[in-house]
């Protein structure tokens, strides 16, 4: 059980980190340059990816 919720959690950031660098490419890419933009998104990203994978799994966890 702990470790299917440690593979989703993994599987959560990896998807946060991916999410946030084209994001980042796409709000930012012209003015920053696109390697800056998703750098700077594959960072900020996961701040709220992470925490809403580990509020999700809480949540499946005690249901």
């Amino acid at each position: 059980m702990i470790t299917t919720l440690l593979i989703a959690l993994a599987a959560g950031v990896v998807a946060s980190v991916i999410g946030g660098a084209i994001g980042g490419m796409l709000i930012g890419g012209k003015d920053l340059g696109y390697d800056l933009a998703a750098m700077m998104g594959s960072f900020y990203g996961p701040v709220a990816g992470i925490a809403g994978s580990i509020l999700g799994l809480a949540v499946v966890y005690f249901i």
